[in-house]
């Protein structure tokens, strides 16, 4: 790298055009006026919050927390597609991916990236918030049971579930379901 060259990591973070923020124990520490634009806060709003407000509810906050500790702490690494609330109550779909800044220590610090999908796929349907949970497996590609197994649940109730969303949706099949959760289908 050239010496004379200075690269401020402050003015990229601040301009990144996808949603970015660093985070201690699942409290925005900073973040971007991208990410801030995206779940319709001021930056300074965000800033000292816990993620839980940006989530449909405190249950799905929960239960992802526990869900992505193991994952963390073996990878140092997260990523998924999940429906996110802004400001105003709005739930949208949300690409989020995120890596550990302290080894082994899953909410001790990360940096997080959050791509907003609204605009390739839409919240059609009034989910309750474990149906939101099975359509995030779903469109990943997972199978009921695999579902079952991850959110602690039988694979008969993931099926009631899959079976209310494919209602909700209007859709035939599972893979019909799947592209109306995408959006590729209306």
């Amino acid at each position: 790298m050239n010496p004379l060259i200075s690269i401020d990591y402050e003015a990229i973070f601040r301009h990144a055009p996808l949603g970015m923020c660093v985070s201690r124990h699942r409290v925005i520490e900073t973040c971007n006026d991208a990410m801030a634009e995206m779940f319709h806060y001021a930056a300074a709003d965000l800033i000292g919050q816990s993620f839980a407000i940006l989530y449909p509810s405190q249950a799905e906050f929960d239960r992802l927390g526990a869900r992505i500790t193991p994952i963390m702490n073996a990878t140092g690494r997260y990523a998924d597609e999940r429906i996110m609330k802004r400001a105003d109550n709005e739930l949208f779909w949300c690409h989020v991916s995120g890596r550990l800044l302290t080894a082994a220590d899953s909410h001790g610090g990360g940096i997080w990236i959050f791509e907003d999908l609204s605009e390739k796929r839409t919240v059609t349907a009034k989910l309750t918030p474990r149906e939101r949970e099975v359509a995030a497996f779903l469109v990943k590609g997972k199978t009921s049971k695999v579902i079952a197994r991850e959110m602690g649940l039988s694979p008969r109730t993931v099926e009631m579930h899959r079976a209310k969303l494919m209602r909700k949706f209007g859709a035939a099949t599972s893979s019909d379901l799947v592209n109306r959760l995408l959006g590729t289908r209306h």
